[in-house]
C-alpha cells in the first residue's frame, strides 16, 4: 500500500462535529508533519515518520482551551475505507503527571464540496 498524507484532513471519528479537532497533514518522502486545532484544542502539533505500509509513528503536542500542555506519541495504522478516504487506528501515550496511554480513530474529512461532506467537515 502506497499512501500519502500530503494535505490530508482528519479528525476523531466520534464526537459532534464542529467541536473536534482537524488535524492537517503534510508530506514529503517519509517525513510528517502537521497542525491540528479545533473543539477542546487551541493549537497541536505533530512531527514523525511514515513508514512504506502507511504507518506513521510520530511525537505530538498541543495546548488545550484551558492551558494544559500535553506532549506523547503516537503509532497509527491505517485502512483505507470503501469511498477512498482513510482511516487511522492510532495507538498513543500521553507524558507527564497526567500520563496515559489509549487508542483512538481518526478520519479523514472529505473535502468541501465533496457530496458526502458534512456541514461540519468544512
Amino acid at each position: 500500500m502506497t499512501l500519502n498524507y500530503d494535505g490530508r484532513r482528519f479528525s476523531p471519528s466520534d464526537g459532534v462535529a464542529g467541536a473536534r479537532p482537524v488535524a492537517v497533514y503534510r508530506q514529503a518522502g517519509d517525513l510528517l508533519w502537521g497542525e491540528f486545532s479545533g473543539g477542546q484544542v487551541r493549537r497541536g502539533a505533530l512531527t514523525g515518520t511514515c513508514a512504506p505500509d502507511g504507518t506513521l509513528d510520530f511525537a505530538y503536542c498541543m495546548v488545550f482551551q484551558g492551558g494544559e500542555i500535553v506532549s506523547g506519541r503516537c503509532h497509527s495504522t491505517p485502512t483505507v475505507l470503501p469511498d477512498g478516504r482513510i482511516r487511522l487506528h492510532e495507538e498513543w501515550e500521553r507524558y507527564g503527571s497526567g500520563g496515559s496511554r489509549g487508542v483512538s480513530f481518526i478520519e479523514e474529512v472529505p473535502p468541501a464540496g465533496d457530496p458526502g461532506a458534512s456541514a461540519g467537515s468544512r
